[in-house]
């Protein structure tokens, strides 16, 4: 929601698009040009029948409109008192934004403070080199260790096992963030923190915590997450690898694909069939040394449309041999460990599609501001507006229902409850908005985004893998 403060020659105007708005607005403090001053306390004119006062409270600039303007042709608003947050003011006029988002989910200084200072990060280190590894498909080892420092790498994960111990929400604002930077970077931040981390921090012994977790949330390590089979994707059951237990061992054989991480990961969470006649209820989950288990083998390179810059491949265990101490839960627990997991990384993935539409929808508002045709910018041209409308819409849209999620896995942290219809609706709609935003920046930007010059055709590219 937007209101437009415009002030001239002390006068104050309101404009905007909707009909009507609630609203009491507070905002930083700020200087009203022309505004004529009363000790602590504002009062500017204002037309069209709208009373204004202005007051400073404890720092802040206090500003409370009461009033309404008649009629919905002039495109003014119906304005009451209530109260709405503000979060920006630009140039010398008032421009007071607050996203419906942060009215519904108001944010701590913690959050703030981790999602500005994981922006800053993704801009001024990603951002400059990720159409380099995007072209050369390399792993950015570097980047991904200074995500480990700045403790992205563990984010729910308590102190006390390496992580920073934040809730899921600072997870998701940090995650939008990278992702918005380069969404390579981002799903190797979600397969470490949902698709591992949670796994071993929810159903690991003290043991495997200290031994498996510590290191990878600590961002000293990566670990990678390990179902899909070349005839087992979705539908587990029909899964063939195999685990025989062998006195104090399990013996794995068999091929996993799609290994989000697998070329450099030190730890894999892998799923195997322990018990071939219960199909799901006789899958077992295990935790893999990958840097000196005998029998374990990185299989080939995935030569990926988008996503480039994170390694995937495939892995293949030959007569693997993993102690009994490293199974994950019970025998047999496998298909609900990995089931439970998987609503923790849907999270991710629509924050990371989240992050993609942004970044096309942000580049795409900077080009039809500066790209002329016809004598005006492109902007201007109602057919490109009605599409960055709609990305708007999309992005807001996913991002409540994203929070919405995070929120309701939060709560499950104490009351036990599942979170799958919310991390269901968050994924399906967030993917289909960071693939019909990277459309619609492609076609925005015309032959420029189809170029490697401009990262569009990268956003393009990205944003396919959050559907599937």
């Amino acid at each position: 929601m937007r209101i437009a403060l415009e002030v001239s020659e002390g006068d104050i105007t309101a404009a905007g698009e909707k009909d009507s708005i609630q609203t009491g607005i507070q905002c930083i403090p700020a200087i009203l040009r022309n505004g004529r001053r009363d000790q602590n306390r504002y009062a500017p004119r204002l037309q069209d029948g709208f009373d204004i006062s202005l007051v400073q409270q404890d720092g802040r600039l206090v500003i409370g409109i009461a009033g309404m303007v008649g009629g919905n042709t002039d495109n003014r608003l119906h304005i009451k008192t209530e109260t709405l947050r503000v979060y920006s003011i630009i140039a010398t006029d008032f421009s007071l934004e607050a996203e419906m988002s942060e009215a519904l989910f108001p944010l701590n200084e913690e959050q703030i403070m981790i999602r500005d200072t994981t922006r800053d990060f993704a801009q001024k280190e990603i951002a400059p080199i990720a159409a380099k590894f995007d072209e050369s498909g390399e792993f950015p080892h570097e980047t991904v260790k200074k995500m480990g420092a700045l403790g992205l790498m563990g984010i729910e994960v308590p102190e006390e096992y390496g992580g920073a111990g934040m809730d899921t929400l600072s997870y998701v604002l940090a995650l939008e963030e990278i992702s918005k930077a380069d969404a390579a970077h981002g799903v190797v931040m979600s397969v470490n923190n949902s698709l591992y981390c949670h796994g071993i921090l929810k159903f690991g012994t003290e043991e495997q915590k200290q031994k498996f977790l510590k290191p990878v949330a600590a961002g000293q390590a990566i670990g990678a997450y390990s179902l899909t089979e070349p005839m087992s994707g979705s539908d587990s059951g029909t899964m063939k690898s195999r685990a025989v237990r062998e006195g104090d061992f399990y013996i794995l054989n068999g091929r996993k694909l799609w290994v989000t991480s697998g070329p450099v990961a030190d730890f894999v969470l892998v799923f195997m069939v322990t018990n071939p006649e219960k199909k799901q209820k006789g899958i077992s989950a295990f935790l893999v040394d990958a840097r000196n288990t005998a029998g374990f083998v990185r299989g080939k390179k995935e030569p990926k449309l988008g996503i480039r810059a994170s390694a995937t491949s495939e892995l293949i265990f030959e007569n693997c041999r993993v102690p009994a101490a490293n199974r994950l839960g019970e025998e047999g627990a496998g298909f609900k460990i990995a089931m439970t997991v998987l609503d923790v990384g849907r999270i991710g993935i629509g924050s990371q599609a989240l992050g993609i539409a942004e970044a096309a929808y942000e580049a795409s508002v900077a080009y039809a501001r500066e790209r002329e045709a016809f004598g005006q910018k492109i902007g201007e041209f109602q057919g490109i507006g009605f599409k960055i409308a709609d990305m708007k819409t999309r992005i807001e849209a996913s991002r409540l229902l994203i929070y919405n999620a995070a929120m309701a896995k939060e709560r499950s942290k104490k009351t036990g409850e599942r979170f799958t219809l919310q991390s269901c609706m968050a994924k399906l709609f967030a993917s289909e908005t960071a693939m019909f935003c990277a459309h619609a920046a492609l076609q925005i930007h015309g032959g420029m985004g189809y170029s490697k010059e401009l990262p569009v055709e990268r956003y393009f590219r990205d944003a396919k893998i959050t559907e599937i």
